[in-house]
């Protein structure tokens, strides 16, 4: 019986989590400069410098912040942002 219940606990929760781990891994190794991201707390913006562990986002025209990688939970298609 406990075997039973950790192989629906494992297929339930673990094994998805884990695929959206090493999804979110392969994200952020594509990342390049140029790409339109939304980061954790909203704010959407272009990519200008991609380093180690940093990003450099430019959120509006002439405001750019340096975010770490981690933070960045989605990339947009090219064009989703209009130029102002």
């Amino acid at each position: 019986m406990m075997a039973v219940l950790f192989g629906i606990f494992y297929f339930m929760m673990i094994r998805p989590q884990m695929k959206r781990q090493k999804e979110h891994r392969a994200l952020l190794a594509a990342l390049s400069k140029g790409d339109e991201v939304v980061m954790g707390g909203g704010l959407a913006g272009r990519i200008e410098d991609v380093g180690e562990s940093f990003v450099r986002v430019e959120i509006a025209p002439g405001t750019v912040v340096q975010v770490q990688k981690g933070s960045i939970t989605q990339v947009l298609p090219k064009g989703s942002l209009k130029k102002s």
